[in-house]
């Protein structure tokens, strides 16, 4: 069975990415959290990553450490992953590379933190932007595809590669459009997505980076974690 190493997850956002994904697509697998180190300690996720990061793919003898490659790796086996049409599928490659090397501002501003509720005002010219792409990628998606996922009517990688972006959404409430809410409303509806979030909020652990990261987002309104 395949083994998948992730951090905690209130904070993270990539090993949300291949679990979400495993989980939609009823890919077996043994879950291993490793939480984030407290402050001044020492990771340990270099015994099972050859880049000390999280996720990490384990199939027997073989280590995948990058949450893209597991997508791609995961695909050879299960063709689902990807959706069966060909510009779907392209479209749908793209939508996640974009994703995997961009947003900078998005993810430096409004860094996962499943559990609380932020509000920015105003968001920064450069996040608004990468907002405004996020939603102009999602509504390209939705009508070209016909929803309700982006790549139309089953939930691939592309959707996988957003889902920490739902909960974005859901901390900071930024400006989208009413197609691309709907979309958010229905990745957090997921029951793999609800798993998630339950797991977020009775986690125990504080990683004090991702906490400075979010109260230096904006005014924080709510915390519901326990």
């Amino acid at each position: 069975m395949f083994k998948l190493f992730i951090a905690n997850k209130n904070y993270s956002s990539w090993s949300l990415r291949p679990w979400v994904l495993m989980r939609e697509l009823a890919i077996p697998f043994e879950e291993n959290l490793v939480p984030f180190p407290s402050a001044g300690g020492a990771s340990s996720f270099h015994e099972f990553s050859p880049t000390g990061r999280v996720p990490c793919l384990i199939d027997g003898g073989t280590t995948v450490w990058d949450s893209l490659a597991i997508a791609e790796y995961l695909a050879e086996s299960f063709p689902t992953v990807w959706p069966a049409d060909r510009a779907a599928r392209t479209w749908s490659r793209c939508a996640a590379a974009e994703m995997h090397s961009g947003f900078g501002s998005l993810r430096d501003t409004c860094s996962m933190n499943c559990g609380v509720r932020i509000r920015i005002s105003p968001f920064p010219p450069a996040v608004l932007r990468d907002w405004a792409r996020t939603d102009a990628l999602w509504t390209e998606g939705l009508t070209r595809f016909g929803g309700p996922f982006l790549a139309g009517r089953n939930f691939t990688a592309a959707d996988a590669f957003y889902s920490p972006v739902a909960f974005r959404v859901q901390t900071y409430s930024p400006p989208l459009s009413a197609r691309s809410l709907s979309y958010v409303r229905t990745l957090l509806e997921l029951r793999s997505m609800k798993d998630w979030y339950a797991a977020a909020l009775r986690e125990p652990w504080r990683e004090e980076a991702h906490e400075r990261e979010a109260r230096l987002a904006g005014e924080w309104l709510q915390d519901f974690r326990g």
